[in-house]
């Protein structure tokens, strides 16, 4: 009879893992088939031009002289925003874990593994304030811009938001590599930064550039903190000092105002559209180096 019942009991639990396996591959297609489902109207019934879409920075959705839906001013702010975010997270980070996952006191280890889980959940609009309220006149202070709503702004907080999942990835990433190449290079006479760095990195590199990428798409898909600290103005940046807007911020500010049906309704959900594609293109590549472990 016990015997029964833990059978039943297993075939419960298999059944909870496959239905959650197979519900999160459904919830995904079922995103991805409604954002299409409330845009292709607009490029079937022409309202919305696919190749302005793509090729021209003319976003102009409420202009009275004819509405223009062109998002690659908008691509363009993204990535700078997001370039700049990962030339502050990914070194910061990359020190932070092996830091960590080498060189820190056991007491230590735990008590900052606690404060960086505590920096991945803050919320979003409170870094959007903290770039408002803190960064913009302290970038306006130092640098002599006329407002620190920028390029630069938006990329310090998303380097803030993006770098405890970074971290995290790249501890994990470092401590799969086999104990016996840490001994092996000890043996050897290498010190303990030597193992680090000419051992623990190289090994480590599919999965510390899986963590940088995960990361990558993490600063991509953030809405509310860049648009409070990205200055939201559509125009292609000559420099950090530059007000921006992006994908995600665009979403945010005007899906709200727009008429159900609407051109400018369907062209904000083709721009998610958009957004998805990339998101999922960079989540795929990390994906891909992931599974390569320390191979």
């Amino acid at each position: 009879m016990r015997r029964y019942w833990q059978r039943i009991e297993e075939r419960l639990a298999e059944l909870l893992i496959h239905t959650s396996g197979i519900s999160a591959v459904i919830f995904v297609f079922a995103i991805l088939f409604f954002v299409l489902r409330e845009g292709w109207p607009g490029l079937a019934s022409g309202a919305v031009d696919l190749g302005q879409m793509l090729f021209s920075g003319d976003w102009r959705p409420t202009s009275p002289e004819g509405a223009r839906y062109g998002t690659l001013a908008l691509v363009v702010g993204t990535f700078s925003v997001t370039v700049v975010a990962m030339a502050i997270a990914v070194p910061l980070s990359l020190g932070a874990a092996l830091f960590l996952s080498e060189f820190a006191p056991p007491a230590w280890r735990e008590t900052l593994k606690v404060l960086i889980e505590i920096l991945a959940a803050i919320p979003s609009v409170v870094w959007g304030f903290i770039g408002l309220m803190v960064m913009n006149p302290l970038i306006v202070q130092f640098t002599g811009a006329a407002i620190g709503l920028n390029v630069l702004n938006g990329g310090i907080i998303l380097a803030l938001m993006s770098a405890p999942i970074i971290t995290s990835l790249s501890e994990d990433a470092l401590k799969a590599v086999p104990d016996s190449y840490r001994e092996a290079a000890l043996a050897m006479g290498a010190t303990q930064w030597q193992t680090a760095w000419r051992v623990l990195l190289p090994t480590a590199r599919k999965g510390l550039a899986g963590a940088a990428l995960l990361g990558l798409g993490r600063a991509v898909g953030e809405s509310m903190a860049v648009l409070m600290a990205t200055g939201h103005s559509v125009r292609y940046p000559n420099g950090l000092l530059d007000s921006v807007r992006t994908l995600t911020a665009t979403i945010a500010a005007e899906l709200g105002e727009s008429a159900v049906g609407s051109e400018h309704y369907r062209a904000l959900f083709l721009v998610g559209a958009q957004l998805l594609v990339i998101t999922f293109a960079i989540n795929w590549v990390a994906s891909r180096l992931v599974r390569g472990g320390t191979k």
